[in-house]
């Protein structure tokens, strides 16, 4: 997997998400191994964003591969489970980086 890849994904589950019950978010992903890479995804004034740049304002930072990425995405691996494996890092809100799983798996925000 590519970080093209990984990029896609995020774009795809973009534009399937929920965002109704989200006022503002803005979370980092920074994607480690193969796919090496940098995305953020904005939610603000009804839209979501997802961009290749660092985000520097962010409520939150993710750190994660683009395999675990794209598991999380498909509902395949618990956040909670990888955040205790070691598998993703999260920094600054924690309740933000909840929400953004909850977005990313298209549960209800």
């Amino acid at each position: 997997m590519s970080f093209t890849d990984v990029l896609e994904t995020a774009r795809a589950m973009a534009a399937e998400a929920d965002i109704s019950g989200i006022d503002f978010m803005a979370v980092q992903i920074n994607i480690e191994g193969e796919a090496q890479g940098v995305f953020y995804v904005e939610v603000k004034d009804g839209r979501i964003s997802v961009e290749p740049y660092e985000y520097y304002d962010r409520q939150c930072m993710i750190t994660l591969s683009g395999d675990d990425f794209y598991e999380l995405t498909q509902g395949r691996l618990d956040p909670v489970k990888a955040y205790d494996e070691g598998r993703l890092r999260a920094e600054g809100d924690l309740g933000r980086a909840m929400q953004f799983s909850d977005l990313i798996q298209n549960k209800t925000a």
